[in-house]
């Protein structure tokens, strides 16, 4: 099977690339790939001739977007529907990447592909514009959100924990937001066993599901995991002291979702098989990577 991948530096784009290897991989990152260009979208399309598109591209700067507003759209709702319109020509499923901030976290249970949403910022109102543009336009797509993502690449809150906690000695966490960590590996892997199902004769699970993390925490509990492995490893010598601070105490120029959590039960149904979600294994791979020389 060839696979198209777009963003291809990031944290899931860098993760896929090393999972996809019994496949053919086109990988492309965005100086190679424009996905707000609908002429660049469909030339790669029919260069390539993938049998799936899996879209990792996004503009994933939170608060940064609530300033480049133009620039967020573009990326997370007019690059989906580039893809969309390129792949309903040459009838090419898409797997699009979204996320929990569709949500406004106000539930208090974990939140199903088909809750309703709420988004309370820039970036979260864009991705959502992506979902509805891809679900317009091309019937055989996959849709799968997800939340809190780490790994081993990129700019993320296990590195940053791990980066402020070799200079401190004690760090203020927010403590009333909950979510699920993901580790984008895991994301990565589950993609992968799906990508077989997609070209088989009768397939009909179209439509949008939920990848997060097996357990939910607070960012506090998970900064204090975190610290727990690495001087378990040997990534510091010893654990700085992690205060619970309040979201209020921690003012952000976007609102984020108290509760993040997502039901990731429609996902494994699809699968029909087990697949890991267990951050805290992907917690101690991701360090055991950022620990090789």
């Amino acid at each position: 099977m060839k696979i198209l991948l777009t963003g291809a530096e990031g944290q899931f784009g860098r993760c896929f690339q090393d999972r996809c290897t019994d496949h053919s991989l086109v990988a492309l990152n965005r100086s190679e790939l424009d996905i707000t260009d609908l002429d660049a979208v469909q030339r790669a399309c029919k260069t390539h001739l993938p049998d799936v598109v899996v879209n990792g591209a996004a503009y994933t700067a939170v608060d940064r977007a609530e300033q480049e507003v133009d620039l967020a759209v573009a990326v997370n709702s007019a690059g989906p529907q580039n893809l969309a319109v390129a792949c309903a020509e040459r009838d090419i499923p898409l797997i699009h990447i979204s996320t929990d901030y569709v949500f406004d976290g106000t539930a208090t249970s974990p939140y199903l592909p088909d809750s309703p949403v709420s988004p309370l910022g820039v970036y979260g109102q864009s991705k959502w514009q992506g979902e509805e543009a891809v679900r317009r336009t091309l019937n055989q797509h996959l849709i799968i959100r997800t939340a809190w993502v780490f790994s081993e690449y990129g700019n993320n809150f296990v590195k940053t924990m791990l980066r402020l906690g070799a200079e401190r000695e004690e760090l203020s966490v927010v403590a009333d937001q909950v979510g699920c960590p993901t580790y984008a590996g895991h994301i990565a892997d589950a993609i992968v066993a799906l990508l077989p199902l997609l070209k088989q004769p009768g397939f009909d699970g179209w439509g949008t599901l939920h990848f997060g993390g097996d357990r939910a925490v607070s960012w506090h509990q998970f900064a204090q995991a975190i610290f727990a492995e690495a001087v378990d490893q040997g990534c510091l010598p010893q654990a700085p002291r992690v205060l619970p601070i309040t979201t209020e105490q921690y003012p952000t120029p976007a609102r984020r979702p108290g509760y993040s959590v997502l039901d990731s039960g429609s996902l494994a149904e699809l699968l029909g098989l087990r697949f890991c979600n267990d951050w805290l294994q992907g917690l101690r791979f991701t360090l055991e990577r950022l620990a090789q020389p």
